[in-house]
């Protein structure tokens, strides 16, 4: 994969990625048009090692792994259910539950909350064309 891609992948910029190069944190070799590239398994592996993701605020231990601490951006609140919407890094998380759940919670927006999944589904893309 390119510089750029990995940098875009690791959530860095380009010359960090050529730093990580230089150090010998990442291999990088040639493409066929001479540019430099870098694997993206190890790419993953660095990506992996160098994750931080913030703690629980409260630090309660779990079986589920998959864990986002963020902060709450939105509330949707009806009658019974409610759409709230975490920003958890890069990332965007949405939850349904109930208007009873929203109160007990206390959440509001700019809150600290924490999105924890534990599911026997999860959905993997790939873009078309690649393997």
């Amino acid at each position: 994969m390119r510089i750029r891609d990995a940098a875009a992948y690791l959530g860095v910029s380009d010359d960090t990625v050529r730093r990580w190069i230089d150090r010998g944190l990442l291999t990088a070799t040639d493409d066929e048009s001479g540019r430099k590239v870098v694997d993206g398994f190890e790419v993953a592996q660095v990506a992996r090692q160098h994750a931080s993701l913030p703690a629980h605020p409260d630090g309660p231990v779990s079986s589920a792994r998959n864990r986002f601490v963020g902060l709450v951006t939105d509330i949707q609140v009806d009658k019974v259910m409610a759409q709230v919407e975490l920003q958890c890094g890069p990332f965007r998380v949405v939850s349904l539950m109930s208007s009873e759940a929203v109160r007990d919670l206390g959440l509001e927006l700019g809150s600290v909350a924490v999105a924890v999944i534990k599911s026997t589904t999860v959905v993997v893309e790939a873009p078309q064309g690649e393997s």
